[in-house]
C-alpha cells in the first residue's frame, strides 16, 4: 500500500510516499518559502536523485497539486498516476482531549480538529489546509489524522493540570498537552524492538532535542509526562524559544517595555532559547563553531541548555520511581556527540552512564551507548514521524 504523508506548515509543505508495511520510502520533499516570489520544491527519489524546482507556489492547494504532478511526472516521479496512492496520512499538531488515538478523516472529525485551532493557530490551520487540500484533488482517497498531542493523553491530572483557577480548565481547555508525540511514540516503540523489552514493566524517558525539543516520560510505554505543556513553548531551552520561565517575568517585561501580546510572544517563541542567550545563532551546529572561537555566551548557551535536559531527566527519574532506557533522538540527540556527553556526565548516581569512545563515533544512526552490564541502557534512536504516520495510517485504513 503506497501512503502519501503530509506535513503541512504556514509556509511549507513535506511530504514523503512510502510503501507499506516494507517502509521502503519511493520520494520525498517538500516545498518551502509558500506564498513568496522565490519559492521552491526540494524533491528526492528513493534512489537517491535528486532536484531543486524553482516555481513560484501561492497557497497550500496549490502547493499539494504541484506535489503530486512532481509524483506522477514521467521524469522526476515514481508512480503511474494518483489512482496508485491508495491513503494520505496527515500530520496534526493539536488535538485537545478531542482525540487520543490517530483517526481516519470524516466532516465531524474535521470539525473537531477546527474548534482546535484557537490551542494552535499556527499550526492547526495549515494542517486543515492540507487535509482540505486532497478533499479537493483526490476526493476518493482516504485520508488519516495523526496528532502531536494524542500520545499524551494518558498522562495522569497531576501531571496534566496547571495550578490555576479550576474552570480555565474546564472552560477554556487549559491544561499541559505536550507536543512531538508521534517521535516520542515511534522512538519508544523502536528501542522496545531494539532491545528486545516489552512495555509492561518498563521506565524509559526519551529526549527528543533538535531546534525544538521535549522529554516525555513513559511508564509500561505509555506517556505520563512530558515538558512541553499547553503550548510547545514551555520545558526545554529551545533554538528560539524561552522554555520554562517565571510567568511574572512575562509580566514584567510587558509593563516595562509596554509590549503588545503579539511582541511579548515574538520575543519569548522567536527571540530567545539558544539565539536569545548566544546572541550567535539557534543552530546548535553554528553555536558549537563558535565555542570553539572562544565565544563565552555560546559556550553559557550550551551549559544552559544541557543543564535543562539534566534536570528534567532527573524530575522524571522520581516520577517513574527509577529508570530503565534514555533515549535520544532530533537532530541535536541524534547527531550532537558532545551535548550528549555533558548531559550524561555525572549521572552515575541514577545509573545513566555512556562509553565515551562509542558515543564519540555514533552520529545519525542507531546505537547502544551505555557499557554492557549498564544498570540504564541509552540508546540513540533516529525519530522518524512520517513512517509512524504511515503505519497508523496503514493500520487504521486496513482495519
Amino acid at each position: 500500500m503506497k501512503i502519501l504523508v503530509l506535513n503541512c506548515g504556514s509556509s511549507s509543505v513535506k511530504y514523503k510516499l512510502i510503501d507499506m508495511p516494507s517502509a521502503s520510502v519511493l520520494a520525498q520533499g517538500g516545498l518551502e518559502k509558500l506564498g513568496l516570489k522565490d519559492s521552491f520544491l526540494k524533491h528526492s527519489k528513493g534512489d537517491g536523485e535528486k532536484e531543486i524546482i524553482q516555481k513560484e507556489i501561492p497557497e497550500h492547494t496549490a502547493a499539494i497539486e504541484f506535489i503530486l504532478q512532481i509524483l506522477t511526472d514521467p521524469k522526476s516521479g515514481v508512480i503511474r498516476s494518483l489512482t496508485d496512492i491508495d491513503a494520505v496520512g496527515h500530520r496534526v499538531v493539536h488535538g485537545a482531549e478531542k482525540f487520543n488515538s490517530s483517526i481516519r478523516i470524516t466532516r465531524e472529525v474535521i470539525e473537531k480538529i477546527e474548534e482546535c485551532i484557537k490551542l494552535a493557530p499556527l499550526h492547526n490551520l495549515p494542517n486543515l489546509k492540507g487535509i482540505r487540500a486532497i478533499e479537493k484533488l483526490m476526493p476518493d482517497v482516504p485520508q488519516v489524522a495523526v496528532f502531536d498531542t494524542a500520545f499524551h493523553q494518558t498522562m495522569p491530572q497531576k501531571a496534566f493540570m496547571y495550578a490555576l483557577p479550576y474552570e480555565f480548565y474546564k472552560e477554556k481547555g487549559v491544561r499541559r498537552y505536550g507536543f512531538h508525540g508521534t517521535s516520542h511514540h515511534y522512538v519508544s516503540r523502536k528501542a522496545f524492538e531494539v532491545l528486545k523489552m516489552k512495555p509492561e514493566g518498563s521506565r524509559m524517558i526519551t529526549c527528543h532535542i533538535g531546534n525544538g525539543g521535549s522529554i516525555t516520560a513513559i511508564k509500561d510505554g505509555k506517556s505520563i509526562d512530558t515538558s512541553m505543556g499547553m503550548t510547545p513553548l514551555e520545558g526545554l531551552i529551545m533554538g528560539t524559544r524561552t522554555g520554562d520561565i517565571d510567568a511574572g517575568t512575562v509580566i514584567y517585561l510587558m509593563e516595562e517595555n509596554k509590549y503588545t501580546t503579539q511582541e511579548i510572544s515574538s520575543v519569548l517563541n522567536s527571540k530567545s532559547g539558544l539565539l536569545g542567550i548566544s546572541g550567535a545563532s539557534s543552530d546548535m551546529r553554528d553555536i558549537m563553531s563558535k565555542i570553539e572561537e572562544g565565544n563565552e555566551r555560546a559556550a553559557l548557551a550550551v551549559e544552559m541548555f544541557q543543564y535543562r535536559v539534566k534536570k528534567y531527566i532527573g524530575a522524571y527519574v522520581a516520577a517513574l520511581n527509577g529508570l530503565d532506557v534514555l533515549v535520544f533522538t532530533g537532530g541535536i540527540g541524534e547527531n550532537n556527540v558532545k551535548v550528549r556527553e555533558m548531559i550524561c556526565e555525572n549521572m552515575e548516581y541514577l545509573g545513566i552512564q555512556i562509553d565515551k569512545n562509542i558515543n564519540a563515533n555514533s552520529r545519525g544512526e542507531e546505537c547502544i551507548l551505555s557499557p554492557e552490564g549498564s544498570k540504564v541502557t541509552v540508546i540513540v534512536i533516529p525519530t522518524d514521524e512520517e513512517l509512524m504516520i504511515a503505519s497508523d495510517t496503514l493500520g487504521i485504513i486496513t482495519n
